[in-house]
């Protein structure tokens, strides 16, 4: 498998987060993993060259879910079945929250991540997508944070270091991407060439 030659020395991380999120009703809760997000965002970020994807849930039987995933792809029938999608799970890693990813990230000896968060609805400090390209390439750990259910509590939102605009598309206001979808699409803009 070929890695893009976009950013060169990007040192871009993943979150695909079930928790804190937002339900249709606006209250905080986990939400359910879906397989098809991690093989999806697994692809997208082995495709990219992404240095680790982190699913980050505090349940249990989630948790279980996404590790029998990952054993059938690394380790089980998938691995020989179809060795690149095993590359591509294997940037997968579990997390019960978002601190303990940047603690990793912080283990990898690549200092404190810059976390950027993305979403579907505009924030008046909403950062552009050159802009942030721009900043890749000089050396930092990013950790691009995805929202599952109705997207991001405000609180994790407020707490990151970059808010992403939103991805448009064409000339109607429809904005409602799967997380797979929205996260190839950003990874794309940033990282492609």
């Amino acid at each position: 498998m070929v890695l893009s030659k976009g950013i060169q020395g990007a040192n871009v991380y993943i979150v695909l987060l079930h928790h804190p999120v937002l339900n249709k009703a606006g209250d905080t809760i986990a939400s359910a993993v879906t397989p098809l997000d991690l093989h999806d965002i697994s692809r997208a970020g082995r495709t990219y060259g992404v240095r680790r994807f982190f699913v980050v849930t505090p349940l249990t039987d989630q948790k279980e879910l996404v590790q029998q995933v990952i054993d059938h792809w690394i380790t089980g029938y998938g691995a020989t079945f179809n060795p690149s999608r095993r590359e591509a799970l294997k940037l997968i890693a579990l997390a019960d929250t978002l601190e303990v990813a940047k603690e990793c990230i912080r283990a990898d000896g690549h200092g404190e991540p810059t976390v950027v968060v993305t979403s579907s609805r505009a924030h008046s400090t909403g950062t552009s997508y050159q802009t942030l390209r721009q900043m890749l390439g000089d050396g930092r750990p990013y950790l691009l944070v995805f929202g599952t259910a109705w997207g991001l509590t405000p609180e994790v939102i407020e707490n990151a270091d970059i808010c992403l605009k939103p991805i448009r598309g064409g000339a109607n206001d429809y904005n409602h991407l799967s997380v797979r979808s929205a996260a190839t699409a950003v990874l794309d803009r940033l990282l492609g060439y």
